[in-house]
């Protein structure tokens, strides 16, 4: 714990010094907001994360587009977030945008779509609603993981993660 806090304090001095050199909206501030609500995910503060991954959400969908790959990134761990908070009815359309902004944008074989598609996959499965699929999807996920050109270094922690849904 005392490392994470270490880092926090490097990160919110990192995003003041972005935010008055660079602006509020530059890329590069907007980077250092959503590093910093990553780490306060991880460290439980999922208030003040879900504020700045919010803010990171906005700002690159205004300086980037909704389409652009960082902004999708965004989109995922904002879906995330709310839906390691259990808010599953807010964190479902951003999984299946998400999605579908990955399919678009990186192709369907993208370890970022087959990613995405496993999210949702897994709140739908959390969810308890057969008919919806979300099993399905683990199952194509994990097919797509142990399939070439994917390493199963890279899929690894995924594998472990959707084999652990199916399980229950």
């Amino acid at each position: 714990q005392g490392k994470l806090e270490e880092a926090e304090v490097l990160y919110r001095r990192a995003l003041k010094g972005s935010e008055r050199v660079l602006g509020l909206d530059h890329p590069d501030t907007l980077i250092s907001v959503n590093n910093l609500g990553s780490l306060l995910k991880d460290q439980g503060k999922l208030e003040e994360a879900e504020v700045l991954s919010r803010r990171a959400l906005e700002g690159r969908e205004r300086v980037l587009g909704v389409d652009h790959p960082e902004t999708l990134s965004s989109v995922s761990r904002m879906g995330l977030l709310l839906y390691s908070q259990g808010k599953l009815d807010e964190a479902e359309p951003l999984f299946r945008r998400a999605l579908e902004g990955y399919e678009r944008m990186l192709g369907v074989e993208h370890r970022n779509t087959i990613n995405s598609r496993g999210n949702l996959g897994l709140l739908l499965m959390k969810r308890g609603d057969d008919e919806s699929g979300g099993q399905e999807m683990v199952r194509d996920v994990l097919s797509s993981l142990l399939s070439p050109p994917h390493s199963l270094v890279e899929a690894h922690s995924w594998i472990k993660k959707f084999r652990r849904a199916l399980e229950l």
